[in-house]
């Protein structure tokens, strides 16, 4: 792997651009890889397709559910173009920070969640028909989700902090 060497003399694998894009797609993999780990642990554990057990009282529980539809519930519920849309969002937020990520770790990390997350849902819309959740916050937030879909919403977070201070200091 090849480096750089920056202004002050030292040298820099943030700077190699292949170095940046193996973060990014490390940060992905391990997202991924936890998603479906925290998935097979729920299912495993189910009982005829039923699974709920209090984890903080009054506060959060592990309900396994089937979520045929698109974030939120909503868009619908075919597969097909739910996989189409979240393929063409992963586009479209790459080439819209491509070059952010090349010159910020935030970035590189933010958008290594989102793949990461994306993918893991795609691959439960591919082999079950539909996403598996089951963190449910049932009383403060209606919707149950599931690893993937905390990576991505803290990714776009991060984007929009990152954006947010980039503004800021330009």
């Amino acid at each position: 792997m090849r480096s750089s060497q920056s202004q002050d003399g030292s040298i820099s694998l943030f700077r190699n651009p292949r170095f940046n894009e193996l973060f990014v797609a490390l940060v992905a993999i391990a997202a991924l890889w936890l998603d479906q780990f925290t998935k097979g642990l729920v299912v495993a554990n189910a009982h005829d397709g039923s699974y709920v057990v209090m984890v903080v009282p009054h506060l959060l529980r592990w309900n396994l559910t089937q979520n045929y539809h698109g974030a939120f519930g909503m868009f619908g519920s075919n597969s097909v173009l739910l996989i189409g849309m979240a393929l063409i969002v992963l586009v479209v937020f790459w080439l819209n920070f491509r070059t952010a990520a090349k010159h910020s770790l935030l970035v590189r990390i933010a958008f290594g969640l989102i793949v990461g997350g994306a993918i893991g849902n795609i691959v439960d819309r591919l082999r079950h028909g539909y996403v598996i959740d089951f963190i449910d916050f049932y009383r403060i937030w209606p919707n149950v989700f599931n690893v993937a879909d905390a990576c991505v919403t803290v990714g776009v977070a991060l984007l929009l902090i990152s954006s947010f201070a980039t503004r800021r200091h330009a």
